[in-house]
């Protein structure tokens, strides 16, 4: 099984820029393809940002399209978020996800989460 720690989240005025970082532990952990997941209050968790396994093939939601990026080194079993530009409809917990499943499943029982990370952005 994979176990995932994120790292990174805080307090950030509109218009920052921030890293998240999400570092893979067990077993074949850089066969699985990596995403972010983002929940804000009230509202239904939803995918940010996916990579293939390989890191040849990307996804992104429409609102963080040319703001954020993500990235995976597989030698360090790290997958990362740049977020540019921030916006304060940002603002919500950064869950990194795992799974052997393209594009990721937010609802399949093997998809693997971390504990999330808070991003707040402020006006």
């Amino acid at each position: 099984q994979v176990q995932l720690v994120e790292s990174g989240g805080g307090l950030v005025q509109a218009g920052d820029s921030l890293r998240l970082s999400c570092a893979a532990s067990g077993r074949a952990s850089s066969k699985y393809h990596m995403g972010w997941f983002r929940q804000a209050p009230g509202k239904v968790r939803e995918s940010v940002a996916q990579i293939l396994w390989s890191g040849g093939g990307t996804n992104y939601a429409d609102s963080v399209k040319g703001r954020f990026t993500i990235s995976r080194d597989n030698a360090k079993n790290t997958v990362y978020l740049q977020m540019n530009s921030l916006k304060p409809e940002d603002t919500a917990v950064y869950y990194c996800t795992a799974s052997t499943t393209w594009p990721i499943p937010p609802g399949r029982w093997s998809t693997v989460w971390g504990q999330g990370t808070q991003i707040t952005v402020s006006s």
